[in-house]
């Protein structure tokens, strides 16, 4: 579970505003990658929290009604600001570019500058405030785990929306996912406007694997 281990590490150096960042949407054939950047109550980092609080993970690892909870709740509580890349700036720029230009988004729409940003995964440029990369960082970081929840809460709402202007895909059950039904659709309907034109190949060649 992620505690609160770095940030105190970083409160310890003088640094008050810590802001933990963290994107979803990467791996998905359509829709998408956002991206959240959190800033936690200081005074949460010595222990003094709500309870809901010990409950933060890694979005991956709860329900979707835990990761809604929560969503709520850290939405009420802390500063946050969120970023995305859609899916024609994704093929301009390549996934990983553009991943790193909605974090940056997400950083630059929080209404105070951070001291210091920890990011989930490995170490990039392109921001103006210090910065530190943590791989995992949304199992060891409990500010990097609530920017985690935050960006999937965000998203999968976008992509249940989609799932309503495309029908046939499934995008409301798989998020823009490679299941194998989304495959199946994409072999029978062809891509939507809202798929990742540079991800073609990928779809395609997977309609030619042994089931």
């Amino acid at each position: 579970m992620p505690d609160f281990e770095i940030e105190r590490r970083h409160l310890d150096a003088g640094r008050r505003l810590i802001a933990g960042v963290d994107e979803a949407g990467r791996g998905a054939l359509c829709g998408p990658v956002v991206a959240a950047a959190v800033l936690l109550p200081t005074g949460w980092f010595s222990g003094s929290h709500p309870d809901w609080v010990g409950r933060i993970d890694d979005s991956k690892r709860l329900s979707p009604r835990e990761r809604s909870f929560l969503a709520r709740a850290i939405r009420r509580e802390a500063v946050y600001g969120l970023g995305l890349a859609a899916p024609a700036e994704i093929d301009a720029v390549n996934i990983l570019h553009a991943s790193r230009e909605a974090m940056r988004r997400a950083v630059e729409a929080l209404s105070a500058p951070p001291d210091i940003i920890l990011l989930d995964g490995l170490p990039f440029d392109g921001f103006a405030r210090p910065r530190e990369a943590v791989v995992g960082g949304d199992r060891r970081s409990i500010s990097i785990a609530a920017a985690s929840i935050l960006a999937k809460v965000c998203r999968d709402r976008m992509m249940t929306l989609a799932g309503c202007r495309y029908p046939g895909y499934g995008i409301e059950r798989h998020k823009g996912y490679g299941t194998r039904g989304h495959y199946e659709a994409l072999a029978r309907l062809g891509p939507t406007p809202f798929h990742r034109k540079s991800f073609k190949l990928q779809y395609q060649a997977k309609l030619f694997e042994s089931p």
